[in-house]
């Protein structure tokens, strides 16, 4: 009998190649094993709009290869997330395996897509194939959780991100008479190897989010320069109309939305929702991060506390329990904490 976990384990590898280009899709891995345990076939959902893992797996060149001594009845195509039964894109993954005749098909989860959501294991199981699901279900809602979130909860997965001094500051204090002090720029916590992991955790979501304060004075253009993979698409919170147009988080190299009639956090998450946006990274300053940790919704927390201390009064962080730190990189403790 194969072992099943084994080859899962080896459709989330893949899967995650695909990390930092097939958002809102989710990641997803496929392979396909012959009666004897040998894979013969891989393949993982590489872009958005591109084809699907099933689709790679079956025009991987190997399986040429063994098209003559392995009959597709007795492969098993195992694959992270249940197979689409939809037209979308992409024509539906379960139709081309009913098509290939495969025998055997496990999946690690099933698809909570309302399109899908146990459609294409039934449209396999109703063309006699035997499925098998659930294996490895835990990782394999791990790796989805941003997709998983928005088809669940309807919203975005919500990931709080700042940087604060030892002694409990975000920045010192740039304003005078009511204007911010551009010329001062902003403090400077993080090293270059902790701004290199925040622009990787740029690329894994989907949108970045800040308050007008942060925009007006720290002019930021939000972009993932540090890392590779796709620019989020950024998200401002400016309900007073203050930040000009002329300011860097407008430049061209992504997208932007603007919120400023509502900027009430569910109805920002409500309506990211309906634009399809799974995923958004809070990089807000004090106000905006505050106000989303007083209503409670979010589902991740990082922070990076530095070595160095501000010794004079600035703007608080948000005052949180961080308990033990998760990791020490370059002297700055890291904390990682989940919403219960």
């Amino acid at each position: 009998m194969l072992e099943y976990t084994k080859y899962i384990e080896r459709t989330l590898q893949l899967a995650r190649l695909g990390a930092y280009y097939v958002a809102p899709n989710p990641m997803v891995g496929a392979v396909l094993v012959n009666a004897e345990g040998e894979i013969i076939a891989e393949g993982w959902h590489k872009r958005y709009g591109g084809p699907h893992a099933e689709v790679e797996c079956f025009n991987d060149g190997r399986l040429t290869m063994h098209d003559a001594r392995c009959a597709m009845e007795e492969c098993t195509l195992f694959v992270n997330l249940e197979p689409c039964s939809h037209y979308g894109k992409t024509p539906p993954c379960a139709k081309m395996i009913i098509e290939k005749g495969i025998g055997h098909v496990v999946v690690g989860m099933l698809d909570p897509n309302p399109l899908v959501a146990g459609k294409g294991v039934q449209m396999l199981r109703d063309a006699g194939i035997e499925v098998t699901v659930g294996v490895m279900e835990k990782e394999c809602r791990e790796l989805n959780k941003r997709f998983i979130c928005l088809h669940e909860k309807k919203r975005p997965y919500v990931i709080l991100k700042w940087a604060q001094t030892k002694d409990g500051y975000l920045d010192e204090w740039r304003m005078e008479n009511g204007e911010w002090r551009m010329e001062s720029g902003p403090l400077v916590i993080s090293t270059e190897m902790t701004k290199m992991l925040v622009h990787k955790m740029r690329a894994e979501n989907m949108a970045i989010l800040v308050g007008s304060g942060t925009a007006l004075k720290d002019n930021p253009k939000l972009l993932t320069t540090r890392w590779p993979g796709r620019n989020p698409i950024r998200i401002l919170l400016d309900r007073r109309g203050r930040v000009p147009m002329n300011s860097r988080i407008f430049s061209d190299e992504a997208e932007t939305i603007v919120y400023r009639e509502c900027t009430e956090w569910p109805y920002v998450l409500a309506d990211l929702a309906q634009r399809g946006i799974h995923s958004v990274l809070v990089e807000g300053g004090a106000t905006v991060l505050n106000s989303i940790l007083a209503d409670g919704t979010w589902d991740e927390m990082h922070v990076e506390v530095s070595d160095v201390k501000l010794g004079k009064e600035g703007v608080k962080a948000p005052q949180v329990a961080l308990g033990v730190p998760t990791e020490m990189i370059d002297g700055h403790a890291m904390y990682v904490k989940f919403r219960e």
